[in-house]
């Protein structure tokens, strides 16, 4: 039996991996759930898998009696006491934006494994992460769960000694592919939602409509496959079928597909390096028709572009882009900004602090809080 701490248990990828572990109970136990605010599906998540721990970050609340089997800790820090104490080998790190970086510090620093479905974890850290996620004896410490790069870990398992020459990072293009650039710099937080392929929670269906998830994906890879900036080209995908690809010196490309079914890289990164049932349909090929690929409009989406900017620029410059587009999305799910807003309040910050340093923790939390003061000053017109 393999135990599993899962950070984030209420958003959109802690619940499916709840499913996966529901279809395989002599495979998998749950030790440990956390949540934010939502304390009502926290507690019913308890009690149908009895873990030892859980945890509520964002405020407190009064534990049913039922649940009296289960520890709960209250507060920001109680993600790192789950991460690092709870029983069992592996921590899903599912939680929303930056936070999620000294949960993954604390539970490899208590020796888990962990299964990473938080982008901003290796945007913000990247270097302090891998420094301790290097592999043992017992194989990867760390496995992606986004689909793009478990779908590159997938590919190059099949690689064997061979280097990869280009990582192809696929994406769907968002509910604004086809849309003229005035039109989607005006659109409503509705439109913003309706990703065509994806489900997903709020702040990351914006930042698919933005693409700025795509640029933290581009980070992200960068870490996680030590590629320089070069080697990794953005392709956009609509059908979502080509989760992404790697090609080789020879001109060979492995690319993995697939039904889009977040189920599928959840339960991979628990399972690996077996593979186990998902419930998820089957690829008909025959009722495919076609697959299309084009080039991303950076003009129209220049979080591409800030990206590779940031990863040139070094130091803390991608925990600032990180830090703001939090802060710019965020504000523009409140209605506070026009979408458009996003774009120009996170390339504000980066030109106001995206110098800063990132040789320790206290570094990176300088310059995400600075990020973020950066951005609420240019949202408010402030920023000189």
């Amino acid at each position: 039996m393999q135990g599993i701490a899962i950070l984030g248990s209420t958003g959109s990828i802690g619940k499916q991996a709840l499913e996966v572990i529901s279809l395989h109970p002599d495979r998998f136990f749950v030790t440990a759930l956390t949540a934010h605010r939502n304390a009502a599906l926290l507690f019913e998540q308890v009690r149908i898998f009895r873990p030892k721990m859980a945890a509520l970050t964002g405020e407190e609340a009064v534990v049913p009696a039922d649940l009296s089997f289960c520890q709960f800790y209250f507060g920001p820090s109680a993600l790192e006491k789950v991460a690092a104490e709870a029983e069992g080998t592996d921590v899903l790190a599912a939680v929303v934006g930056v936070a999620g970086l000294k949960a993954v510090l604390a539970a490899r620093r208590a020796g888990k494994r962990v299964l990473l479905a938080n982008k901003e974890t290796l945007v913000a850290g990247g270097e302090m992460v891998m420094d301790v996620c290097r592999e043992d004896e017992n194989g990867p410490t760390l496995l992606p769960v986004d689909s793009e790069h478990s779908a590159i870990f997938q590919c190059l398992q099949g690689a064997g000694p061979n280097r990869y020459d280009k990582i192809l990072l696929t994406a769907s293009g968002g509910p604004f592919r086809t849309w003229e650039r005035a039109r989607m710099l005006k659109a409503t937080v509705e439109e913003a939602l309706g990703h065509p392929t994806w489900n997903m929670g709020a702040k990351i269906t914006v930042d698919s409509a933005s693409m700025f998830n795509k640029a933290l994906e581009i980070i992200e890879a960068k870490w996680l496959f030590d590629a320089v900036p070069s080697q990794i080209q953005v392709v956009i995908h609509p059908q979502s079928i080509v989760h992404s690809a790697v090609q080789f010196k020879d001109g060979a490309v492995i690319a993995q597909m697939g039904n889009p079914d977040m189920k599928v890289p959840i339960l991979y990164a628990m399972s690996y390096p077996e593979r186990l049932y998902t419930g998820t349909k089957e690829l008909d090929l025959f009722a495919l028709g076609s697959l299309t690929f084009e080039a991303p409009n950076l003009k129209k989406f220049p979080s591409i572009r800030m990206a590779y900017d940031a990863l040139y620029a070094g130091g803390a410059a991608a925990c600032v882009l990180n830090a703001a587009n939090e802060e710019a999305a965020g504000a523009f799910l409140g209605q506070k900004i026009p979408f458009g807003s996003i774009y120009h309040v996170v390339e504000a910050a980066l030109q106001h602090c995206g110098h800063l340093p990132a040789r320790d923790f206290e570094d990176i939390e300088r310059a995400d809080a600075l990020a973020r003061e950066a951005a609420r000053k240019a949202m408010a017109g402030q920023l000189k």
